[in-house]
């Protein structure tokens, strides 16, 4: 090889990882045209769409004429297709550090108008996330019912922004104020240095519940009147919370052998574990779980966790832990597509009938050609569209049977 060879391989060589380095350095944003309104990103999209890793865009988000801010927001691949992060404010702000699509999803004014939306109130912090509910209150609420839903996502992604939608039709007829709780994720998923179990989850919906409760009256609701809702992996967490509150207590979950309680992740200052307990168990009133899973081996199934034992998922399912009507009344409303392609009629007909040996009042309603995830609310129009189609009447069905419980 002569010196000129050499020399263009080594300028070749040097330009490949001028290059490399430089595409390494940014990444690819995509702007969603939105519907019923605009977006304005600072600073302006390069023309080849790629923006230097750390750059901070502020985006800036106008409705159209009768058209409100639903969210804005940023999403990136996930477990269940894109994974959105949203922001309920006109103005956000997203930082550059992988490929991401940026949009804002608007709706029309009647959606919300008659509704005070307080978000993300922090319940409590037991690892590196913040865990917190929004709060739909009705405007001029006073002392009305309560409504609790617990989002879905495999236990293991989403937050209490893809209810939005059901708690917004949960409080048109202005007969409840309606909490959208949060929770920790299995396993390392909030990038917590151990495990995060199952069984935290649902100390977890106590603590938020026990939260909710301190401060009910702030937002006109009545604590001592709760329905919980939940869909997949939050319709597990809600038939659990609403059938197992006799187990909260301070001994742990499976630390002695026999002994499987549950902890909230919030206790009041002035109230003990056992305050508690005895206040949940006497202000859950009713549940609607959707599309949930009930089984405890099909909970293991789900979640393999060898640390806690052969036993764990039986002490976590409803299943096993209805409570006699004798001891206790808690009415179920339950709900499932019928192209449901995870949980399988004869999963939720094995919990109806359960409930029924036990003497409790059930109700078990199947949406003609309806999948998972129907009660969902997301950005994109295909979510949107699926609410519409299914969520928005199976949510006046699912308010028509808390009625007939608590009014």
């Amino acid at each position: 090889m002569n010196l000129n060879q050499r020399t263009t391989l080594i300028l070749s060589f040097i330009l490949f990882l001028v290059l490399g380095k430089s595409n390494a350095q940014s990444h690819t944003i995509i702007i969603d045209p939105p519907e019923n309104g605009s977006i304005k990103v600072t600073p302006d999209m390069p023309v080849d769409g790629k923006y230097k890793e750390g750059t901070k865009i502020t985006v800036t988000t106008s409705p159209a004429e009768g058209y409100t801010l639903d969210a804005g927001y940023y999403s990136v691949p996930g477990m269940w297709g894109q994974s959105y992060i949203e922001f309920p404010s006109k103005t956000f702000e997203v930082i550059v550090n992988q490929d991401k699509h940026i949009g804002a999803s608007f709706i029309k004014k009647e959606e919300q108008n008659h509704i005070n939306i307080i978000p993300n109130i922090v319940y409590a912090q037991p690892g590196k996330k913040a865990l917190k509910y929004d709060v739909f209150s009705p405007k001029g609420a006073k002392n009305l019912p309560c409504i609790i839903i617990i989002h879905g996502g495999g236990w293991s992604s989403n937050n209490e922004d893809v209810m939005r939608g059901l708690a917004r039709e949960l409080t048109k007829g202005g007969k409840y104020v309606v909490f959208s709780i949060d929770y920790r994720w299995v396993k390392k998923l909030d990038g917590d240095e151990s495990n995060n179990t199952m069984n935290l989850l649902i100390e977890d919906v106590y603590g938020a519940m026990a939260h909710i409760i301190e401060h009910a009256k702030e937002y006109g609701a009545d604590p001592t009147k709760i329905c919980l809702t939940g869909d997949s992996a939050g319709g597990h967490l809600s038939a659990a919370a609403a059938v197992m509150p006799n187990k909260i207590g301070d001994k742990g979950f499976g630390k002695t052998e026999g002994v499987y309680e549950f902890k909230p992740t919030y206790i009041p200052n002035n109230k003990t574990v056992v305050d508690v307990k005895n206040e949940l168990v006497s202000s859950i009133k009713a549940v609607a779980p959707n599309y949930g899973v009930f089984n405890g081996d099909r909970l293991m199934q789900f979640y393999n966790d060898s640390t806690l034992g052969n036993h764990w998922g039986y002490e976590i399912a409803p299943l096993t832990n209805i409570p006699k009507i004798t001891e206790r009344s808690i009415p179920h409303y339950l709900t499932r597509g019928t192209k449901d392609f995870l949980i399988k009629d004869d999963e939720v007909t094995e919990y109806v009938n359960a409930l029924v040996e036990a003497g409790q009042r059930v109700q078990y309603v199947q949406s003609g050609g309806a999948g998972h995830a129907f009660f969902d609310w997301k950005p994109d129009q295909n979510t949107k569209d699926t609410f519409y189609k299914y969520g928005v009447y199976y949510a006046a069905e699912m308010e028509a049977f808390f009625d007939s419980v608590v009014y």
